[in-house]
């Protein structure tokens, strides 16, 4: 089954990060992504920019209106998500934890996917 795992923190926290600590992290997210694709269970993987490129198209009312910003309720943003293979909840809770140690802070909501269209665009 393929799960995604999206990635929420504190945006001010990950935007104030040194060069040198997001490098670092981002270096430690490597080790896992690598562990993964060598199983053959990595699928997607994005980092999203900050919520203030965010638009927002609210679509309950006619016409839908578009907003400039994200508009969430929540004290932490999206930051971007995986796309792995498991074999079940369980493998997805673990996989998610060695990610949580590699990049501490924030949450990790792991979520079944019922749909995948990996798409056309160049890598």
């Amino acid at each position: 089954m393929l799960y995604a795992i999206l990635c929420y923190h504190d945006e001010d926290t990950v935007c104030a990060w040194s060069q040198e600590h997001n490098d670092k992290v981002m270096a430690d997210l490597g080790v896992v992504e690598e562990k993964l694709a060598r199983a053959g269970r990595l699928g997607p993987v994005a980092r999203l920019m900050p919520t203030t490129a965010a638009t927002t198209l609210r679509k309950d009312r006619e016409p839908p209106i578009v907003l400039d910003g994200p508009f969430a309720e929540t004290k932490e943003q999206l930051l971007g998500f995986f796309v792995i293979e498991c074999a079940d909840l369980d493998e997805a809770v673990e996989t998610a934890k060695d990610l949580g140690r590699a990049n501490p802070g924030g949450a990790y909501e792991i979520r079944p996917m019922a749909l995948l269209r990996p798409g056309s665009l160049p890598a």
